[in-house]
């Protein structure tokens, strides 16, 4: 077995490629595109709203959208009023997805902690 390889398979299990959680984990690790979810979270918005709210220039909240859009995060559509508006919402998919990847590595720790405390037990009897 190669050095830092677990016999238990745990690390093979969380090892799976995720290339989706990889573009959510990135999009939601700057501070205005997590701003931007939060007032997203309140209802859909235009694009001008949000960088108003943000305290963003249009150019800036346009590079934050397209990014949450890549990831999956934010969906695009038209103002049935005006084609020139755009109106972000946000999608569950992606976040659901976050949830049960997170859901999956606690269990992970919570496992690996149950076996390292009965190690200790077996240990000190022994």
């Amino acid at each position: 077995m190669d050095q830092g390889q677990r016999p238990d398979g745990a690390a093979q299990a969380l090892s799976v490629a995720r290339p989706d959680l990889d573009l959510i984990l990135a999009a939601l690790a700057d501070p205005h595109r997590r701003q931007a979810v939060e007032v997203l979270r309140r209802g859909p918005r235009r694009a001008g709203d949000l960088a108003e709210a943000l305290d963003l220039t249009p150019p800036a909240m346009s590079r934050h959208l397209r990014t949450l859009r890549r990831s999956g995060i934010v969906e695009e559509a038209g103002d049935p009023f005006d084609a020139r508006v755009r109106i972000y919402r946000l999608r569950p998919e992606p976040m659901a997805d976050l949830k049960a990847w997170l859901e999956e590595t606690e269990r992970m720790w919570a496992d690996q902690l149950l076996a390292f405390r009965q190690h200790l037990e077996r240990s000190a009897k022994g």
